[in-house]
């Protein structure tokens, strides 16, 4: 392995860490709750959690199931799921981590009742692909249930970041976790795929970081895979954007934090199919 190679595993595993100490709890973690809920997932069920990150959506599906149940979850990212893996559960319960593609699901058909994709399919390079692939790997009934940013017009913060970052880089930099962000097009894609009954319909959730002043440095380098423009700079040249940004946005900032605490709204289109 390069030397370069090493720098990179290194960068995507700080990347995974990071995720996980900061954006798990301040987001992830809280809409995961909300997905699961939305699914109605029940004990002794088989749940697929795709794109699993460091595995929150999967552990508390773990804890939903019981010993009765089954939880898998799968990644492309190794470094997601090395740090996932890390991660404890509940007690008695276990995950099966895979590696692999959503667009070719390593399962048989028929193997899950319920399907959660939290924050990932608008990064697939083809969610359609992806969707029909959930549905081969669904039981006869079973259901698929997706989070995805809501359209960044709608997610204040970001917006304002986006902006930030177009006039620092010449590229919409933020823009890639909100390409989704329609309803329309998602039940769309959800229908196209073969669903049934689909249903799409837009959640809002106060999201709170303890972390404010440091708030662009650590979502940018948690959310480093799934913002192409930020991960195609050197660590010298990310942290100086880093600052440059929150210094952009330093007065929207402020009137959003108190106590130490930065407290944002955040907007999501929630789907559900049924196979």
């Amino acid at each position: 392995m390069s030397q370069a190679q090493k720098q990179a595993q290194q960068a995507a595993l700080r990347s995974a860490e990071t995720y996980q100490r900061y954006l798990v709890p301040a987001m992830f973690g809280p809409w995961a709750q909300v997905l699961l809920t939305r699914a109605g997932v029940q004990a002794g069920e088989q749940v697929l959690d795709v794109a699993c990150g460091t595995g929150v959506v999967a552990r508390h599906a773990a804890e939903l199931v019981g010993q009765e149940g089954r939880v898998a979850a799968l990644d492309l990212n190794p470094a997601m799921l090395a740090v996932a893996r890390t991660v404890p559960v509940a007690p008695g319960a276990e995950i099966d981590w895979q590696g692999g593609s959503a667009q070719a699901l390593p399962f048989p058909d028929g193997a899950f009742d319920v399907v959660c994709c939290q924050q990932g399919l608008q990064f697939f390079p083809s969610p359609a692909l992806a969707l029909r692939e959930m549905r081969r790997v669904l039981v006869p009934g079973g259901r698929v249930a997706v989070l995805v940013s809501r359209a960044i017009e709608h997610n204040p913060l970001y917006h304002r970041l986006n902006e930030a970052a177009r006039q620092r880089l010449g590229v919409p930099a933020y823009a890639a976790p909100f390409a989704l962000g329609e309803a329309d097009r998602l039940r769309l894609l959800l229908t196209g795929a073969g669903f049934q009954r689909v249903e799409v319909w837009p959640e809002a959730l106060q999201v709170r970081f303890p972390f404010p002043e440091r708030f662009v440095a650590l979502s940018l380098q948690g959310a480093a895979a799934a913002l192409p423009a930020w991960a195609a700079l050197d660590e010298a040249a990310r942290a100086e954007l880093a600052e440059q940004l929150q210094a952009d946005v330093a007065d929207w900032l402020d009137t959003h934090t108190a106590g130490g605490e930065l407290t944002d709204t955040m907007s999501v289109l929630l789907a559900l199919g049924w196979r």
